[in-house]
């Protein structure tokens, strides 16, 4: 996987949290805090879900690189490295055969 891009943005969100320019977004989601972070990822993931469910792929494009904005800011604010995200997925490619058994539930006890 070619990283440079993530990389890039990460390393912009963390150089806004720790030099805060006035009118960036960024530095604003940082000073209202993880609430507001929280509820723009939730926002963002709905919104994604709601562009790939109408089919339009450029919106869902659109919606899903704003999702990943801000959970870039939501790690920086509770200081995950990008590392540990991209080892985690590198250690999920290496894995075969990694359906997730369920449990049923009975409904009726």
């Amino acid at each position: 996987m070619d990283d440079k891009v993530l990389r890039s943005l990460y390393e912009t969100v963390l150089n806004r949290r720790e030099n805060q320019k006035e009118g960036s977004y960024t530095c604003y989601l940082f000073e209202k805090g993880l609430d507001k972070i929280l509820k723009k990822v939730g926002e963002e993931c709905s919104e994604t879900i709601i562009a790939a469910k109408n089919g339009d792929n450029s919106e869902t494009v659109y919606e899903i690189s704003d999702l990943i904005y801000h959970l870039t800011v939501m790690m920086v604010e509770q200081g995950i490295e990008l590392d540990e995200v991209l080892a985690e997925l590198d250690k999920r490619s290496e894995k075969t055969s990694n359906l997730k058994t369920f449990h049923k539930v009975d409904k009726n006890t």
